[in-house]
């Protein structure tokens, strides 16, 4: 099992980004989309694992199906939605010689996606409020002491805090609570 290990923000994971970014717009220039850097490696100033997570939006799910056949000829694997619907997740093989770029997790997600807005939102309410991007950097390096053999529950400890944040920016209880439903480990 791979440790949970947070590091203080790098400039590095922007540039990464870009390479990537670059590569999928080339890749999948038949479909219209966006690509998005998502996750605590997109936020200036906030620790995070070292590892890229990006979204790939595209308006339909023809267009989702098109994006994942394409990905899948370039050695990722489609792993499914895991449970949030309007998401679908794919994975890479590390050997793989088209990928040039930092470990990641990437996903196509349709555009107005519930998860995709949960993403953005808390993308945007970290940019802006450096004392939410202390508070999560704490957090981060609090669990990841603790439960540096626990994926499942450095997430779980994340939760509350997200929604928190989630909740300042409006986002209603209802979709809280699917977040917490995702997230939380069953206890």
């Amino acid at each position: 099992m791979q440790k949970v290990v947070v590091e203080k923000y790098n400039p590095k994971w922007k540039i990464e980004f870009e390479k990537a970014k670059s590569f999928y717009e080339e890749l999948l220039s038949s479909i219209e989309m966006k690509v998005e850097h998502v996750g605590s490696t997109s936020v200036e100033g906030l620790w995070a694992k070292p590892i890229l997570d990006i979204d790939i939006i595209v308006g339909n799910v023809e267009d989702s199906l098109r994006a994942i056949e394409l990905l899948t000829t370039v050695g990722y694997k489609h792993i499914g939605n895991l449970g949030v619907e309007g998401r679908e997740v794919l994975k890479y093989d590390e050997d793989n010689s088209y990928i040039k770029w930092m470990e990641h997790h990437l996903y196509v997600c349709l555009e107005g996606n519930e998860n995709l807005q949960n993403h953005l939102l808390l993308r945007k309410h970290l940019r802006n409020n450096k004392k939410s991007v202390e508070l999560y950097s704490v957090l981060k390096r609090e669990l990841a002491d603790k439960f540096s053999d626990d994926i499942e529950l450095y997430i779980d400890g994340k939760t509350d805090l997200i929604t928190e944040l989630l909740k300042t920016e409006g986002m209603n209880s209802e979709k809280l609570k699917r977040i917490e439903s995702i997230n939380k480990k069953d206890k």
